[in-house]
């Protein structure tokens, strides 16, 4: 696997990433990694995202109603 060297690299940066890689427990390193990597992947369009979000929603909590269908029915009223 290759390395990759970035020189020059604001310390506030470094320390935002090491905060970071803390909250996630885990180094600098496997933290600059994650975000290489996701950084590589293809990215959905916003309306494949926002299907993904709800059927993860709707898979966690099912018992929640669309606020938009909500909103819809006080506006008939």
């Amino acid at each position: 696997m290759p390395d990759l060297l970035v020189r020059g690299v604001p310390k506030d940066t470094v320390d935002a990433l090491k905060k970071r890689a803390q909250e996630h427990g885990r180094s600098l390193q496997q933290e600059v990694k994650m975000i290489l990597q996701a950084a590589g992947e293809p990215r959905l369009d916003y309306a494949e995202r926002v299907k993904r979000m709800r059927e993860k929603i709707a898979r966690y909590a099912p018992h929640q109603t669309d606020s938009v269908l909500l909103v819809r029915e006080d506006r008939e009223r």
